[in-house]
């Protein structure tokens, strides 16, 4: 299918699918006049990419580590998508660890704020709180 259809089906811009043919994500094939020609793998590809880049992993570690489609079903080819989840499964854990320290910041603030509302509880007549200038 040509490149308009294709966007259509895989919910990816034509734009979004040139890009990552640049990237090296994708190959499509191409047809006797020169038009891109994507089958239905490499849309399968493209949801693919498009999840992992959703998930914030970076186009380079796609590129790197996203198992070739041409492969096969070869040893070699097992230990690259192992290598690949290997790749996935860290980028989570550190996204993860990012999330933890986050948290505990979000909490060390709603603890700060509550503490201090409690010290300098908001005025009701609209005026500006104890302390501070009008």
């Amino acid at each position: 299918m040509r490149i308009g259809e294709a966007a259509r089906a895989s919910g990816v811009s034509a734009r979004s699918l040139r890009h990552y043919e640049d990237e090296g994500l994708i190959v499509p094939g191409r047809c006797g006049n020169g038009f891109r020609d994507y089958c239905p793998s490499t849309l399968d590809r493209v949801g693919v990419i498009r999840s992992l880049l959703e998930s914030g992993l970076p186009v380079r570690l796609i590129r790197e580590l996203l198992p070739d489609p041409e492969d096969g079903g070869g040893a070699g080819a097992d230990a690259h998508r192992a290598e690949f989840l290997r790749a996935v499964q860290d980028h989570r854990d550190r996204l993860d660890a990012r999330i933890a320290l986050l948290s505990g910041q979000r909490d060390s603030l709603d603890a700060y704020l509550r503490e201090a509302r409690r010290r300098h509880p908001p005025r009701d007549d609209g005026g500006p709180a104890p302390g501070r200038p009008a």
